[in-house]
């Protein structure tokens, strides 16, 4: 009986610290944290939805943002975002599919035709599907924040083609998909967390990694790398996600006031995020760094195997051709 009473007990001191109330001036606080810098496009949207939900609650909630990774990578925020103790985080999806399987399917190489199309797929039927399905897994999917599309920088040369790749060791994240992507390019895929990965390029731990170009720039990663080649081969979505423990102890107006403030921010983001990938360009150009544009039909060659792997998979390969057949 007092284990039970003990168990009770912790869970209340989990929801007290995800969501903070002010006695005195009746205000839930909601613990956001997220690993990037406070210039990324994606905070400037969270502290654009922290002014969203005050004003749609009438100042009754509000948010509290941790960047910088203060609360831990974006594996340890899912983390806590299942067992209660953090309120809101936004994650990749190639970390989000370590807890949401189906979201894998986000991590396949030249899965989208264009920009437009990508967002026809997560704002519509399918991308609602891969959000609601990670309930189950205690996170509740608000939506989809733009993180572009992921290329190559490497630190001795660049990457023209899928041969430049061999023998290279080239930092990926937590993600089945985007190993399988780089082994069948040819190259040594190394998980490192994206905190590690200055360190490990300036001491030759990887050859070189893959990010979009704002992330390129923001982490500085360009000191290190003075080659950047915009293969574009993937295009992952971030995940803007709460947990499920505190959404559901919300009521239904509070509920109501935040996905509308999440999806006035992932509106505002992309509009930020646009404008970010242009000036990231032109700002690691004028450090020095050398961006290509090599072909991207001879990197689309290699990567077939990686599609191959899920036709025994029922319900991912029906997602993939779905996807594909939105115009």
């Amino acid at each position: 009986m007092k284990k039970v009473y003990f168990l009770k007990f912790i869970v209340v001191l989990l929801l007290f610290g995800t969501s903070s109330c002010d006695t005195i001036q009746k205000r839930k606080t909601i613990k956001m944290a997220h690993g990037l810098d406070e210039n990324h496009p994606v905070h400037k949207a969270m502290v654009f939805m922290g002014k969203e939900l005050e004003t749609n609650s009438g100042g009754t909630m509000k948010l509290e943002i941790y960047p910088n990774q203060q609360l831990g990578s974006e594996r340890q925020c899912l983390e806590l975002l299942q067992i209660g103790s953090l309120g809101m985080t936004k994650v990749s999806a190639a970390v989000m599919e370590n807890f949401s399987p189906n979201m894998k399917v986000f991590g396949l190489p030249y899965l989208f035709k264009d920009r437009e199309q990508t967002f026809r797929v997560l704002d519509g039927s399918i991308g609602k599907e891969l959000l609601d399905g990670a309930e189950k897994y205690w996170l509740k999917g608000l939506g989809y924040y733009d993180a572009g599309s992921r290329s190559f920088y490497t630190v001795k040369a660049p990457v023209t083609t899928p041969d430049d790749l061999k023998g290279l060791k080239i930092r990926v994240m937590e993600s089945v998909t985007a190993m399988n992507m780089i082994k069948s390019m040819g190259g040594a895929p190394t998980p490192i967390s994206s905190g590690e990965l200055y360190t490990a390029l300036q001491q030759g731990v990887v050859d070189g990694a893959e990010n979009n170009p704002p992330t390129f720039f923001l982490t500085r990663d360009y000191e290190v790398c003075k080659f950047f080649s915009l293969d574009e081969h993937t295009t992952i979505p971030d995940v803007f996600i709460m947990s499920t423990h505190l959404w559901n102890s919300l009521s239904k107006e509070e509920q109501t006031w935040v996905q509308d403030a999440a999806d006035a921010s992932v509106e505002y983001q992309r509009k930020l995020w646009a404008e970010a990938e242009k000036d990231a360009i032109a700002a690691v150009e004028k450090e020095g760094v050398t961006v290509s544009r090599p072909d991207k039909a001879l990197f689309k060659a290699k990567v077939q195997p990686v599609y191959d792997a899920y036709k025994d998979n029922k319900e991912i390969y029906s997602l993939i051709q779905r996807i594909q057949a939105i115009e």
